[in-house]
């Protein structure tokens, strides 16, 4: 798919981050964009900037829907045909994701499902509800966003990082395995795999809110738990009031997405290049390139803390940041 003027993409997590700045590059080339997301306000934003690029006519439209609901993906698939007046999709783009249930022993169940849900179900349903629409097009391509931690489950070795993780690997696993069944079943569409290092996106913030634990609004009970947290990371946090925690963790949060070595258009830029060559594993950023080549290079000393040296040789270590935070 060398072009994308005059076809239809279906967006998951349109609001913020990669899926903003792909609706914006798509729409930008004329692409007809249906996008989802759980805030409405930030998809009309989104609309917004998209339709200050596009071509006349080209359509933009959003949706209120949690990926890890069938029900609502259905109603937004409704959506795409009715709003777009179409029997069939050229792109799909499974995108949403959140972070939390970092982990599986002392976090709660709720939580961990949660995040599991929406980053591996959202991907798993975003192609069963899609994929009819996707199999009646002349042409189709399925982009599936895993992550580095699709390939290292860790954000170091003092912080653990379950839910994400397990989503991300299976992600990536099913991803894989859909080149062939496709290659057999439906030829003419194509998948990829993105697995993006450090990018400049709010998802700690959004993941954050998602949960109710926004950092400016912190409960005394919510505190005891961070503290608990950065205690394990060997951090000693008592001469630090609560208002300075709430303070740390915006800071944290913000920094996250201010001070990411790839930005969300960058690697937007990254995707839809991959994309148009059809590449079937995207890594986004140098820091995902680095990290990819050192856990082939030292698969046993992944998880220990052995590796530290290496990940900061490389500039690796600033991303470790626990989004469940």
């Amino acid at each position: 798919m060398e072009h994308f003027e005059g076809r239809i993409a279906v967006i998951t997590g349109g609001g913020t981050g990669m899926g903003r700045e792909l609706a914006r590059q798509l729409s930008a080339e004329g692409c007809h964009v249906a996008m989802c997301d759980v805030s409405a306000e930030n998809m009309e934003e989104t609309t917004a900037l998209c339709l200050s690029d596009a071509p006349a006519g080209t359509r933009v439209t959003s949706f209120v829907a949690d990926v890890s609901s069938e029900a609502q993906l259905l109603a937004f698939r409704d959506h795409v045909v009715t709003e777009h007046q179409t029997d069939h999709i050229h792109l799909l783009f499974n995108n949403a994701g959140i972070g939390g249930g970092g982990s599986f022993v002392a976090d709660g169940r709720d939580e961990w499902e949660a995040t599991f849900n929406v980053c591996w179900g959202g991907v798993y349903l975003g192609c069963r509800t899609f994929l009819p629409l996707l199999l009646d097009a002349p042409e189709g391509h399925i982009v599936n966003t895993s992550s580095v931690n699709g390939f290292w489950a860790s954000l170091g070795p003092t912080i653990p990082h379950t839910a994400y993780s397990a989503a991300k690997f299976a992600v990536k696993g099913f991803s894989e395995a859909l080149i062939t069944d496709l290659r057999v079943n439906a030829p003419h569409v194509k998948v990829s795999v993105v697995m993006p290092g450090h990018i400049g996106t709010s998802i700690v913030i959004n993941s954050g809110k998602f949960f109710g634990r926004e950092p400016k609004e912190l409960t005394a009970e919510q505190l005891v738990d961070v503290r608990d947290r950065l205690a394990k990371r060997g951090m000693d946090v008592s001469g630090a009031s609560d208002d300075d925690l709430r303070l740390g963790m915006q800071m944290q949060a913000e920094m996250f997405r201010d001070a990411a070595p790839t930005t969300a258009a960058q690697a937007a830029t990254v995707i839809l290049d991959g994309v148009r060559a059809e590449r079937w594993r995207i890594l986004v950023g140098d820091d995902a390139v680095s990290l990819d080549e050192l856990v082939r290079e030292l698969p046993h000393d992944a998880y220990s803390d052995a590796f530290l040296p290496h990940l900061r040789a490389r500039g690796l270590f600033s991303f470790a940041t626990d989004p469940g935070d």
